[in-house]
């Protein structure tokens, strides 16, 4: 089996969660581009809302990390995910996740996950958007508000996390049964 499966949403949408959900069970490798730019934040000691200030200023970044995906995904068996994968590796991707929430849940989970205040939360949340926007746009004219390279879309607020996990997976191992089918197929002379 050789996969690559992209995962993208808003902030706080669950990117995260099933990202890692679908590496641990289909056992691929797994590459945050928020885990990297969460390190990268780290290691300049500022907080993520700083560091999404100073990525507008300063593509570098964005760019090392997208290069950094890019290669990572190339090597294959792998889940990436982060805002821009689904567009970014669109072309090279097998599947094309995009997972979503209403804003308010957004906000609740990012109020849950990091003890901020509603008003905090929904600052942090629509902020990171409008920052992801003008970057992606400014650097490789790419409209994040097009979906149309998105293969999946589910709403995560509209069932518990194992229950769209398991949809995931579902459609993900359906997709790998009728491509080995085909491959099969392929090598008995039969398509």
């Amino acid at each position: 089996m050789n996969i690559i499966i992209t995962v993208s949403g808003p902030p706080a949408s669950g990117k995260s969660t099933y990202a890692k959900i679908i590496s641990q069970e289909l056992g691929l490798r797994l590459f945050s581009t928020g885990a990297a730019f969460r390190e990268i934040a780290k290691k300049l000691n500022i907080n993520l809302e700083e560091f999404h200030a100073l990525a507008e200023k300063n593509y570098e970044y964005d760019i090392m990390v997208d290069k950094m995906a890019l290669e990572e995904a190339k090597k294959g068996n792998i889940v990436v995910e982060g805002h821009l994968a689904c567009w970014l590796l669109k072309d090279i991707a097998d599947i094309k996740i995009y997972v979503t929430a209403p804003l308010n849940e957004r906000i609740k989970r990012l109020m849950e996950r990091e003890g901020k205040s509603f008003e905090e939360a929904k600052k942090e949340i629509l902020a990171r958007e409008k920052s992801n926007k003008k970057r992606y746009m400014e650097i490789y004219g790419i409209n994040i508000d097009d979906l149309s390279p998105i293969d999946i879309m589910i709403n995560t607020a509209l069932f518990g996390i194992e229950d769209v996990a398991k949809i995931l997976i579902f459609i993900i191992k359906s997709y790998l049964s009728k491509k080995n089918a085909t491959i099969g197929n392929i090598r008995k002379g039969l398509c």
